[in-house]
């Protein structure tokens, strides 16, 4: 699934939707499978929500191949294609990839840079990578 904007200016979810769409998403990956008439409960917890809205957002997220329908007689249950966490994983991948195509060592030059006040157990992670990284290429 391709995700074609991302937004450096926003956090979390918003990152990758658009804020209705981050709203729904949490909510759906928060109980598996939904109706329109159940997200649309959920979401008006925070403010009054427009059926037709919800409607067509999840339906736009079925287009964009993030959430699937399924059709019981006249409604319909909307899942998610991934789990949050996969979902974070591709997409977290899918822009390393993209920066390292494009910028190559500046990006690994910035990253290394950045983990000057990460977590021990990280930096170890990353050293493992690293010797596998290169145990593969000597072989």
């Amino acid at each position: 699934m391709n995700i074609n904007k991302f937004r450096f200016d926003q956090v979390g979810l918003n990152r990758f939707f658009g804020p209705l769409e981050a709203k729904i998403m949490d909510i759906i990956w928060t109980n598996s499978e939904m109706s329109i008439k159940e997200v649309k409960q959920q979401l008006e917890k925070e403010k009054p929500t427009n059926f037709n809205t919800v409607m067509t957002v999840m339906n736009r997220l079925v287009d964009k191949k993030i959430l699937e329908k399924r059709v019981e007689g006249r409604m319909s249950q909307f899942k998610p294609v991934q789990s949050k966490e996969e979902f974070i994983d591709e997409q977290s991948k899918k822009l390393t990839e993209n920066l390292l195509d494009e910028f190559g060592g500046l990006v690994v030059n910035h990253m290394l840079d950045s983990l000057q006040d990460v977590d021990q157990s990280l930096l170890e992670r990353l050293e493992q990578k690293i010797e596998q990284l290169k145990k593969g290429k000597s072989e």
